[in-house]
């Protein structure tokens, strides 16, 4: 709404010093992010202050991992305070009228009541089940389906590929400055993506289309829509695993939205997009405005959820966060880099796939169930103290925080190498 504000008095001739700071990304970033963590760390301890109050803690079951039982009572529902200090900022300093913004508003309202709804059901209805996953996969799926038909339909969503510089009204952008009001957008109705370590690296969903002219288009939408729905799915589901230790999903999506952070920033700023030779998307700027608000909440949350945690986000922070990682991916055209980017929630995924599935083949063929990995999801392999027979090479536990501190430089490796996937091709 300052954002509007600021533009409004602009635009009727009014002058004064710092009127024209909201024109810029980095500044509305920077006082997003700078909002963002005064609110987390403010209503993070009104907050837990009313859930201990209100007996709101997490239920503990005895999986004989270090220090768990201590863990019992902890305050859950967390996810609110990243919600809450995410949400005002961007109200306050991003632009209402982008789609990449209420897109990912939408994501944050949707998913955080999805979430919200599954930590009720299991705080307040006492079933360790939580909310339905049928539920869950269909809130994912409707959601996929509006950022799908979105990407394929809306043109201020479009793109420019190749030297963005060649674009007509390219001369005119400033260095870190939003886009004019009215200007025209480089348009391109192709579905396209980037490809990592591949020079002249866009590569066309048109490809997989077996069929030419309108059918194809359709197929092509279809199947856009499709992989859209994977990914988000994926992202939050991934997410979900990995926030199984004190402040492991929060520090690791805090990196990945540093990432992203910068990766919307260099896509929607028309020199270095020219530069480093990717998709140039005019109104992708409000996603880096976003990103860094959201690093901002995180961090805020981080003060008390770091160890020993004070307050667990339970699924209405973490199924959240991984959902707006896939949509901010999927908007910028950047959805094939997650597995390099989102590589610890991948293989907190896989850890729990390949456990189960390799369990119930071993219990069928053997008549009693073996375990690839000591305990899943994969950080909680390291924790576990007790080793099985089938395990040939036992791993020593490790205490949780130097788990979790691991899990960061990894997660960081993994940041640095999708951003030099910029000039590595």
């Amino acid at each position: 709404m300052l954002y509007h504000l600021f533009e409004f008095l602009r635009e009727q001739g009014t002058h004064f010093p710092g009127i024209g700071l909201m024109q810029y990304i980095s500044v509305r970033g920077i006082f997003g992010t700078i909002t963002a963590i005064l609110i987390a760390l403010f209503a993070g301890k009104k907050t837990i202050a009313l859930l201990q109050k209100k007996q709101i803690g997490e239920e503990i079951r005895n999986l004989g991992l270090e220090g768990q039982l201590a863990k019992k009572g902890t305050p859950t529902m967390g996810g609110v305070i990243i919600i809450v200090s995410l949400l005002i900022p961007i109200l306050l300093f991003g632009d209402l009228t982008n789609t990449n913004t209420l897109l990912l508003i939408f994501t944050t309202v949707w998913l955080g009541f999805l979430g919200f709804m599954d930590d009720y059901i299991k705080v307040f209805k006492h079933n360790k089940d939580g909310l339905n996953g049928r539920v869950k996969i269909a809130g994912q799926v409707i959601l996929g389906l509006v950022v799908g038909l979105a990407l394929c339909f809306d043109e201020s969503l479009a793109f420019r590929e190749g030297n963005a510089v060649k674009a007509p009204e390219a001369a005119v952008q400033t260095i870190d400055k939003a886009p004019a009001a009215g200007q025209e957008a480089f348009e391109s109705n192709a579905i396209m993506t980037t490809i990592p370590f591949v020079k002249n690296n866009e590569f066309n969903y048109a490809w997989l289309s077996p069929f030419k002219g309108k059918a194809g288009d359709i197929f092509t939408k279809i199947l856009y829509i499709l992989v859209i729905i994977f990914i988000i799915t994926g992202c939050s589901n991934g997410s979900n695993l990995t926030d199984g230790m004190d402040g492991l999903a929060t520090g690791v999506c805090a990196i990945v939205g540093v990432t992203l952070g910068i990766l919307a920033y260099v896509s929607g700023h028309v020199g270095y997009a020219d530069y480093f030779n990717i998709m140039y998307m005019e109104n992708s700027g409000d996603i880096a405005v976003f990103m860094m608000t959201l690093v901002g909440a995180l961090l805020g949350f981080l003060w008390y959820n770091s160890y020993p945690a004070q307050v667990f986000m339970g699924d209405t922070g973490s199924l959240t966060l991984g959902g707006i990682i896939g949509v901010c991916a999927v908007l910028i055209r950047k959805e094939l880099l997650l597995p390099i980017l989102c590589g610890i929630f991948l293989v907190e995924s896989l850890s729990v796939i390949i456990q189960r599935y390799y369990f119930k083949y071993t219990k069928k063929k053997y008549g009693a169930g073996r375990r690839i990995f000591k305990m899943a999801p994969l950080h909680h392999h390291f924790q576990k103290e007790n080793v099985e027979a089938a395990i040939k090479k036992p791993v020593i536990a490790h205490p949780e925080a130097k788990i979790v501190m691991r899990f960061y430089i990894v997660s960081i490796m993994l940041a640095v190498l999708t951003i030099i996937t910029l000039k590595i091709r």
